[in-house]
């Protein structure tokens, strides 16, 4: 076991607009050098390197090197974990270079192009031993590490279902295809272009499959999706551009993707894509057990033999009750950054599990798991929402897994 209180020196590869929103969160984490930075792009790196030198919690006056290639920060010998923000069809294949390399790895969330490749991720870490560690922030935020203190303290009782969703009016990105001095090249709107699909489950899956204990004691076997038709990206663009503007484009992704998981233990889940649409943000958690529910969108939970008879409680008082220990530290603390504190504390987890040498708490089977939704929705969908079978990437070790990762900021 090294020094706990040593400070670890991280390279950080991708400095667009979350890659530099990440690098200002974790500048803020105690005990930590950004040694080197990574993008393909000069002024993204400048940028990133502005971030670091600037940062009014921790200015840093190190040396931080610049690398238009990763695979050279990553022959850095004294590196010993990178984070991975690039734009998401690079994600993988830059951690499987990482794990190789031996670094600890912390990369961004999206959704996946096949199942092959989330295979690859997984065998690249079963190989390397590398340790690993999936940044889906929501798994960090307020409200749901609260609903997972409760779920297993047995306020719920038994789960038997749950709801989330990314619902997040995207309409903005629309014609962001060019290189630009904010977005870079937006990938992220190609995949609106091309793909009909659940193209960003993370967000909704990550924290119920904490509830659920997927992959430890329980798993996905089963996925649906059904897409509603596309019509709002089209109207977006040609009233911003006209059809006859080389930036205007058809979409294939349907306003609303639905798509339904059955779980080994019996339980459902329902999660919902609805990007293109008008609406205000909200990820519309909900969680109903045997002896109540709780509603995000409501900010409300009823719980039996609680609650007055048939009526919603407001979900404040019992926040406060069942504040989840990461979170009861965290509010003492000055830091307001990242989503409002879940990125920080997410990186905090990455930082930490680097640190000590320990195990992250969202680790590479989670990361397959979650990701592989993406394609298999598209699969579905193609084939008139026909059922396909989930993988299960721990092969069978989800029956009785190893222990999970132990901390401050375990999940598990």
């Amino acid at each position: 076991m090294k020094d706990k209180n040593r400070v670890i020196k991280l390279g950080f590869i991708g400095c667009g607009t979350r890659g530099v929103g990440l690098l200002n969160t974790i500048m803020a984490v105690e005990g930590i050098e950004i040694s080197a930075i990574s993008d393909v792009q000069e002024h993204r790196m400048q940028k990133g390197l502005e971030a670091i030198r600037t940062h009014e919690k921790h200015p840093k006056e190190y040396p931080v090197d610049l690398y238009a290639n990763y695979k050279d920060l990553l022959a850095r010998t004294d590196i010993e974990g990178v984070v991975i923000a690039t734009s998401w069809n690079e994600h993988i294949p830059i951690a499987i270079a990482s794990m190789e390399a031996g670094k600890y790895v912390g990369m961004e969330v999206s959704g996946s192009n096949s199942v092959e490749e989330c295979w690859d991720l997984v065998k690249a870490h079963e190989k390397t031993k590398s340790p690993f560690m999936f940044l889906e922030n929501c798994c960090y935020g307020q409200y749901e590490l609260a609903v997972l203190n409760m779920i297993r303290q047995g306020l719920f009782g038994e789960v038997v279902h749950c709801a989330g969703g990314y619902q997040h009016d995207l309409s903005n990105m629309v014609g962001m295809l060019e290189d630009s001095e904010e977005f870079g090249h937006h990938q992220r709107s190609y995949h609106h272009m091309k793909r009909n699909a659940e193209l960003y489950p993370t967000h909704e899956i990550g924290p119920i499959a904490k509830y659920l204990n997927i992959n430890r004691g329980n798993r996905f076997l089963t996925l649906t999706s059904t897409a509603s038709k596309s019509v709002a990206l089209d109207i977006e663009a040609e009233e911003r551009f006209g059809r006859d503007n080389p930036l205007w484009h058809h979409h294939a992704l349907g306003d609303i993707i639905t798509t339904v998981l059955k779980c080994a233990g019996g339980e459902t889940v329902v999660i919902t894509h609805d990007i293109s649409l008008p609406r205000p943000y909200s990820r519309g958690n909900t969680v109903h057990g045997t002896k109540g529910i709780w509603s995000e969108l409501r900010n409300s939970i009823y719980i039996k033999g609680t609650s007055p008879d048939h009526q919603w409680e407001d979900m404040e008082p019992y926040l406060e009750k069942y504040q989840h220990p990461i979170w009861k530290e965290f509010l003492n603390s000055d830091i307001t950054d990242g989503h409002g504190g879940m990125d920080y504390l997410t990186l905090c987890a990455f930082v930490e599990s680097v640190r000590n040498q320990t195990l992250p708490p969202i680790d590479v089977y989670d990361a397959a798991t979650w990701k592989v939704i993406c394609c298999l929705s598209e699969q579905s969908i193609a084939l008139g929402s026909t059922p396909v079978a989930v993988p299960d990437f721990t092969n069978g070790k989800w029956i009785y897994r190893e222990p999970a990762a132990e901390g401050i900021y375990a999940l598990d």
